[in-house]
């Protein structure tokens, strides 16, 4: 197959293309965190991860940048994007939540088994988006809720309690926060989102090590983006301007 006339290749599809590799770099990052989950060294696989979102935080705005769409409409980046989100969102914390056990054996084994299931279902969802950006269901944001656990050093109650009540709600009609897209107190959704942020990453330096301090801080704003949004839903007129 020609990706390209190689005798005369524009610079905008030269541009367009880089975009396509860019977005596709994560699955290569997402591959060196499953090494790094099968050695056992989760903190470097978080890292990895961390970069592969960074990519998929970057992509988007770039390519609308360089309309990548227009100058290459024979290649969806929609289903690369979705492509590289299952295996970094999903897969990779799936696996590194088998490989470390924390649920015990075998519900570790079978709790990874109905987050990849259940997400590629979600995934096939073409409403999974609400008027106002919200997620309808758990939106398998699996890297944010098994670093989490990760981070507080979760019990196999506690751990157990988290991971399958999620799956179910990826089913339910219940509404969960897009804190960078819902309108609806965003000021404070981002604020929250970046406290989360930063308390994971000092964690991640910590090696896990984790203060109480930063554990209370990670559990409340965690719980905060958790079920902000089913908040919005009951009461449909907080935060409106």
């Amino acid at each position: 197959m020609k990706f390209f006339n190689y005798r005369r290749v524009p610079y905008a599809e030269i541009r367009a293309f880089s975009v396509h590799i860019l977005t596709a770099s994560g699955s290569f990052l997402a591959f060196l965190g499953v090494v790094a989950a099968a050695e056992h060294r989760f903190v470097d696989m978080f890292w990895w991860l961390g970069l592969a979102l960074l990519v998929d935080g970057i992509d988007g705005p770039i390519a609308r940048k360089v309309q990548v769409k227009e100058v290459l409409p024979n290649w969806s980046g929609d289903t690369l994007d979705n492509v590289i989100d299952y295996v970094t969102y999903v897969l990779l914390p799936a696996f590194a939540l088998y490989q470390s056990g924390m649920i015990g054996e075998p519900w570790s084994f079978v709790a990874a088994g109905a987050i990849v299931v259940s997400s590629a279902i979600y995934y096939a969802d073409m409403g999974m988006k609400t008027d106002e950006y919200f997620f309808s269901g758990f939106p398998v944001v699996w890297n944010m809720v098994v670093f989490t656990l990760f981070v507080i050093q979760a019990s196999e109650v506690a751990a157990s309690i988290v991971v399958f009540l999620s799956v179910v709600l990826t089913f339910l009609p219940i509404n969960f926060l897009h804190p960078v897209r819902v309108k609806r107190l965003r000021p404070l959704n981002l604020g929250v989102f970046l406290i989360w942020s930063v308390l994971g990453m000092y964690a991640l330096l910590l090696h896990f090590e984790t203060p109480p301090w930063v554990v209370l801080g990670v559990v409340a704003t965690g719980i905060y983006l958790y079920v902000i949004g089913f908040v919005l839903q009951i009461f449909p007129n907080l935060g409106r301007v």
